[in-house]
């Protein structure tokens, strides 16, 4: 018998979106980052949840990640990772980029606190995913993502996969989609999908959220691309903290609004609560939470390296 996981309040994440949004950028707004990531720590405490930083240097000053874990029912079992950034450029509140992620991720938090799970799950929220400086567009972004990826790979993490919560709350049927150079499938020019993003390496998570999502939310209009490699041929599908999980050999998948190819607040002061659509993000966490049951009823995946589909999802 699969266990249930109990609804997403759109409440809850009006609420949290609400909280979180105002810049949160390590050299112009340091303490509102950090305020951030108190507003993190103490919702998740809130739900149950010992909080773990993971700390790295940056321009030789320290950052954390912060990591809760929802310890599983079976042991030995490859753990899954949730993950959503919570800082933003220097000029944005960032409701949709990235406070919608963050939103999503502490409501699943919560409510997966409420589940006996199988498998362990860690929710976590990166820093430093923005570029340093908007002035330089290809400078350094994923910086706690990549500090995480190598820690997880150095300690020999065994993980089920990795859900990163890129922004999750710009859609609309008014909205105009456009798309990347040299995307590979046809993308409609409506804005109003969820877009998952996955390679090779981790194409059933790719599945496994579509079909979760054609169980939970039927109506919520998707798009998947599998891409080869880590995505170097396409480099807009690398632009978030999945990226370094590529880079180190795990299975990883992106879900996103799609960002600048439909939200015209993105990286702008405009970018606030009232632009966003709710119900959307609602859906969206909805079908996060029938991925999560999901995958903890697969059976032990053994190597990250050599993960293939389980056959519970085939």
């Amino acid at each position: 018998m699969q266990p249930s996981i109990p609804p997403v309040s759109t409440g809850a994440l009006r609420g949290h979106i609400a909280s979180l949004q105002g810049v949160r950028h390590p050299l112009v707004a340091p303490e509102a980052l950090e305020k951030a990531a108190n507003y993190i720590e103490s919702t998740l405490q809130n739900s149950g949840y010992k909080i773990k930083n993971h700390c790295f240097l940056d321009n030789g000053r320290e950052y954390r990640n912060l990591i809760a874990t929802l310890p599983g029912t079976v042991k030995n079992q490859p753990k899954l990772l949730i993950i959503a950034h919570y800082d933003t450029v220097s000029n944005s509140p960032g409701a949709d980029d990235n406070a919608s992620g963050v939103a999503l991720l502490l409501e699943l938090a919560r409510i997966c606190a409420l589940t006996r799970l199988k498998r362990t799950m860690e929710f976590v929220a990166v820093n430093l995913e923005e570029n340093e400086r908007e002035t330089k567009p290809k400078g350094r972004g994923l910086r706690g993502s990549r500090a995480l990826a190598q820690h997880a790979r150095k300690e020999r993490w065994s993980l089920a996969g990795v859900i990163v919560l890129e922004s999750v709350a710009y859609a609309s049927e008014d909205a105009v989609q456009t798309i990347p150079d040299g995307l590979p499938i046809d993308v409609p020019t409506v804005g109003d999908f969820i877009a998952v993003i996955g390679n090779k390496a981790s194409d059933y998570l790719v599945e496994a959220f579509l079909r979760a999502a054609e169980k939970h939310q039927p109506d919520l209009p998707k798009v998947p691309l599998v891409v080869p490699g880590n995505g170097e041929m396409i480099p807009d599908t690398r632009r978030s903290d999945h990226a370094p999980f590529w880079d180190e050999g795990y299975p990883a998948i992106m879900l996103t609004d799609t960002t600048n190819f439909r939200n015209p607040h993105y990286h702008q002061p405009s970018d606030t609560l009232e632009t966003l659509n709710l119900d959307f993000a609602t859906a969206v966490g909805s079908a996060v939470a029938g991925l999560i049951i999901a995958l903890d009823q697969t059976g032990s995946i053994s190597n990250a390296h050599t993960i293939t589909e389980p056959d519970a999802l085939r």
